[in-house]
């Protein structure tokens, strides 16, 4: 077994990839917490995370309930801490302290932007076999998603995309193994499917184009 994960290392990277998973993951904190670069702050967020989960999953905490709860917390911390700043010589909390950045919301308006722009393209139909990859994947992600709440299921996207990539990281020769056999299979049959059923559906005449 270990030739033939000698052999993924001459094989392409999976999806294409020619970079360093952190520089594909955009190399700045986002890449470092999910591969746990800085494993406290990665930690911490799985852990807030989990507790959230816990929170209304488990103990069955109302939204409402729990967020009118934080809020209060943050202005009895805000209230003490404001009051107190001159009697302990603590810095006076400014309004910029709660501010979120520009750049945050940015980030998000252009990978939104992005992803309905690929939407768009595979919806089109121009790359059939795509086209219905992504109608299965969406099929067996709805199937699973019967079987659990949002917020499990979101919970579950979300501990994959704190494993998924450190773990690729480490095991990067053997997953590329695998990955590459399990491409070649998937190649395989959608070709069959292409030649036995989307060749077969029938379309309309192509019109010549008449020359003066």
């Amino acid at each position: 077994m270990k030739s033939s994960f000698g052999e993924a290392a001459q094989m392409p990277s999976l999806f294409g990839r020619q970079r360093p998973l952190h520089v594909v993951l955009g190399g700045g904190k986002l890449a470092d917490i999910l591969l746990w670069r800085d494993k406290k702050l990665s930690a911490a967020i799985v852990a807030g995370f989990s507790i959230i989960w816990v929170l209304f999953e488990v103990a069955e905490y109302n939204f409402v309930t729990l967020l009118c709860h934080i809020l209060m917390a943050i202005m009895f911390i805000l209230f003490v801490w404001y009051n107190a700043a001159g009697l302990i010589t603590w810095r006076v909390p400014e309004i910029y302290d709660l501010e979120i950045p520009e750049s945050t919301f940015r980030f998000f308006y252009i990978k939104l932007n992005l992803l309905l722009r690929i939407f768009y393209e595979i919806s089109t139909g121009k790359d059939m076999k795509l086209f219905f990859v992504i109608i299965s994947g969406f099929f067996i992600i709805s199937a699973i998603g019967s079987y659990f709440s949002t917020l499990t299921l979101l919970y579950l996207i979300f501990l994959c995309l704190v494993t998924l990539p450190v773990m690729y990281e480490r095991y990067e020769y053997e997953v590329e193994y695998l990955a590459s056999k399990g491409n070649h299979d998937m190649k395989r049959l959608l070709n069959k499917f292409d030649s036995n059923v989307l060749n077969k559906i029938p379309r309309g005449p192509v019109k010549e184009k008449k020359h003066r």
